[in-house]
Order: structure tokens, then C-alpha cells, then sequence
């Protein structure tokens, strides 16, 4: 534990000068910590494994927490809500007693890509967020008095593929949280990137087999089926908004040359800025689908994913505190313009965003390697990579005690969160 020091007064220069003194003393914690960070890192990195299935990775996180010294100092639930998700809490003893404490997440991810493994970089957002938690209760605990306040550490699986996040929601894990954060891997440092709303189906066509040279006539052409319905929605695209996205395979088109295919399927990906526009382009998607049905004589099952991932909703009060917390430890950031004009892509955390306020800045990890790459998975395990991350949890642990004691900053991120939240919902409801 570092020297104790008096809780800041909110206002006035004593108080920030203290505030300081704290972000000092969490960015030294995890400095302390960053070769069992980084080896954490590591371990994950080095087994990658796929949505709903992170057994090792999971392992590795809670017994970090259960280890964390003192003995037992953090709550850990090993199996929140899914079998792979955990939540880890701490907060001062006195914080049992005293009014409702504020309750700050942090979340981690920790699935892999299949083929790839941690081409996206998860590896290093459970290492931030842990980091950022540590540091944030070390701050804590070198004050005298402390705040009621509970650092929560949210382990959120199968941001890939399902929306574990989704699940977790569901679940209630969300509930009575003030704020969430975490940070995800990128080729640039932004305090918030568009993340778009995302709708995921399957397609299934049902023909006839028959011998494709002896009697052909007698066959229903599934693989037919299935290439109209990408070229259908090859010519849809000139209708589209430049911000709308269609992309997928063609994932079983037969077993052999000689034999009609009686059975095809696609996997597709719809994308767009809100969930409004994203019901739109997925009515206009399935049109292209079913009539590739009806030109070939083929059934057509459509299967939607169980989750949508909405879009993410930006607290730009938050963001501009992180931002300046960044800026002392040196993270340069993209211009507004860039922001607006750079790619998206989508996450689970943008439901998160609609359920609680919430920070989901994007950091550079020292390469122009593209996510999703075999060149960023070698980034993401790199040495080069950790004070990257690292960096990164510094500045959401210090935005965090921005949080914890500028009471004006709180109220004005619940105030924007109301705001947006009552856009969206205004933005979404039907004509």
C-alpha cells in the first residue's frame, strides 16, 4: 500500500492538487504490477479460445484476482451469469456501512477468432481492464477516508460471436452500475470510434438431389439459390447508404460435382448507424433472399442470431475527460474529423451503452497492423505492445477518479447518457 493521503476536497486547488497525487499513485500501482499483467496478457494470448468456450483464459483472470494480495481482498463470483464470465469486487470497509457506494466496471474480453486467434487484440483489453482496476483501488486505499465506492471487474465472454455482453445484461449484471469502461486495441489512439448496430442471420436453402449429368431436370438447385442471393445482394448495394455494410460466405454449397445440391447455406452480417436503419436493410436483405427462392423452387429458412449488437451510444463528457487524462500520459489523439470519417465496426458494448453510461476508447499498440490479421495477432502478444496497454489503463483509472471526485463530471455524464439514450429511443421508434 502506498502513503496514506487525505480525500481530496472536491473543489477548489487543494482538491485537485490531491486528485493528482492519486492519479500519480494508481499510474505507479500499475507500473508495479505490469510483469504479472503483462505475463496475464500472455497466458491468454497463447491460448486462444473461441466465444462461450474461454475456460483457460477465464481461469487465468480469476485466479489473479483470487492471488491478488492481500489474501482474498477481491470478491470474486468465478461463474456471473455464464460459465465463462466472472465478476471480481472490491471496496474500503467502510463502504458497508455508509451510503450507496458508486459502483465503476470495468469490463474484459478475452475470445479468440477462429484460424487467427487474438487477431483483435482481447488479450490486452482483460489486461486493461484489470490494470485499470488495480490502479484504481490503490488510489483508494491511500486515502484515509475513502469514498464509498465499489471497483468492479466484469469478465464479459463471446464478444466475437454471440454477445456474452448481451447475455450478462440479461442477466441483471449490469444493474445498480454507474458507469462501465473498457478499451479496445487499434491502429490509433481515439476516445470513441462510430460502432455500429450489427444483425447476423443464417440462410438455409432446401432442394433436390439428383444426378447432375444423367437427369438434371429432376433436381431443385440449392447452390443456385444461394448464389442469386449473394448477386441479389450485389445489386442491392448501389441502393445502399455509404454507411450501411452487407457482407458474408457462401459456408456449404454441396459435396460433390456430379450431385444437385439439395442443401445450401449462407452466413451474412448487416450493419448500419442505427438499429432503426439496420431493420430496413434487413428487410431489404431478406427480399433478395427469398426471392432467390422463388426463381429456383428451393425453401428458404432465414435464422437470425439471438442477439443484435446496437449501436454505441458516445458520452462525449466522459470522453473529453479521458481524453485530457491521456493527453498527460502522452497518448496522442486522432482529430474529430477523423473519427467521423474512419472505420467502424460493431460490439456488444454498444448494449452495454444503452443500459449504463460508458467509455469505449480505442488505443494504438505500436503497429499499423490491421485487426483481424495474422500480422496483429503477433502485435497483440508482443512485448512491444505493453506499455501501449498499459498506458491505456492509466488513463481509465485516472478518468475514474475524475469520476469518484468531481461530482459535477458525474452528473454531466448522467445527464448526456439520459439525453442520448432518449434520442435513440426517439430515433428508433417506428414512422
Amino acid at each position: 500500500m502506498g502513503p496514506v493521503v487525505e480525500r481530496p476536497a472536491e473543489p477548489g486547488t487543494s482538491g485537485a492538487v490531491e486528485l493528482e497525487l492519486l492519479k500519480r499513485r494508481a499510474a505507479e500501482r500499475i507500473d508495479e504490477a505490469a510483469e504479472r499483467l503483462g505475463a496475464l496478457s500472455r497466458a491468454i494470448w497463447s491460448a486462444p479460445e473461441l466465444a462461450y468456450e474461454e475456460h483457460r483464459a477465464h481461469g487465468e483472470l480469476t485466479r489473479f484476482f483470487e492471488r491478488e494480495p492481500p489474501a482474498a481482498s477481491w470478491a470474486v463470483q468465478p461463474h456471473f451469469g455464464l460459465p465463462t464470465a466472472f465478476r471480481a469486487e472490491w471496496a474500503p470497509p467502510e463502504a458497508a456501512a455508509g451510503p450507496r457506494a458508486l459502483q465503476l466496471a470495468f469490463l474484459c474480453e478475452y475470445d479468440a477468432l477462429p484460424a487467427l486467434g487474438h487477431a483483435c487484440g482481447h488479450n490486452l483489453i482483460a489486461e486493461v481492464g484489470v490494470a485499470a482496476a488495480l490502479g484504481l483501488r490503490a488510489a483508494l486505499e491511500s486515502i484515509a477516508a475513502p469514498p464509498p465506492v465499489k471497483v468492479i471487474v466484469l469478465g464479459t465472454p463471446a464478444e466475437e460471436d454471440g454477445g456474452g455482453k448481451v447475455d450478462l445484461i440479461e442477466a441483471g449484471a449490469f444493474e445498480n452500475l454507474d458507469v462501465a469502461f473498457m478499451a479496445h486495441p487499434s491502429q490509433e489512439n481515439a476516445a470513441y470510434l462510430p460502432d455500429v448496430a450489427e444483425h447476423d442471420v443464417t440462410v438455409k436453402y432446401y432442394g433436390k438431389a439428383s444426378h447432375a449429368a444423367a437427369y438434371p431436370w429432376e433436381g431443385v438447385n440449392a447452390l443456385d439459390a444461394a448464389v442469386l442471393a449473394y448477386n441479389n445482394l450485389s445489386a442491392l448495394r448501389q441502393q445502399m447508404k455509404p454507411t450501411w455494410r452487407v457482407h458474408g460466405i457462401i459456408k456449404n454449397g454441396g459435396v460433390k460435382p456430379n450431385i444437385i445440391p439439395s442443401y445450401s447455406e449462407l452466413v451474412y452480417y448487416f450493419r448500419a448507424p442505427s438499429m432503426k436503419e439496420l431493420q430496413v436493410l434487413t428487410k431489404k436483405a431478406e427480399d433478395c433472399f427469398r426471392a432467390a427462392a422463388l426463381a429456383t423452387g428451393c425453401t428458404v429458412e432465414i435464422e437470425s442470431e439471438s442477439h443484435d449488437y446496437y449501436n454505441v451510444i458516445p458520452n462525449k463528457t466522459l470522453c473529453s475527460a479521458y481524453v485530457e487524462n491521456g493527453k498527460k500520459l502522452g497518448i496522442e489523439f486522432i482529430s474529430e474529423v477523423a473519427v467521423s470519417n474512419g472505420p467502424s465496426g460493431s460490439t456488444d458494448f454498444g448494449n452495454v451503452s444503452f443500459v449504463v453510461p460508458g467509455i469505449h476508447p480505442y488505443f494504438y499498440i505500436g503497429t499499423d497492423a490491421l485487426n483481424h490479421t495474422e500480422q496483429y495477432t503477433e502485435a497483440a502478444g508482443s512485448h512491444e505492445a505493453q506499455p501501449y496497454a498499459l498506458r491505456t489503463a492509466k488513463a481509465l483509472a485516472m478518468t475514474a477518479l475524475d469520476v469518484i471526485f468531481k461530482p459535477e463530471l458525474l452528473e454531466g455524464i448522467r445527464k448526456e447518457f439520459k439525453s442520448k439514450l432518449q434520442e435513440e429511443q426517439l430515433l428508433n421508434t417506428p414512422a
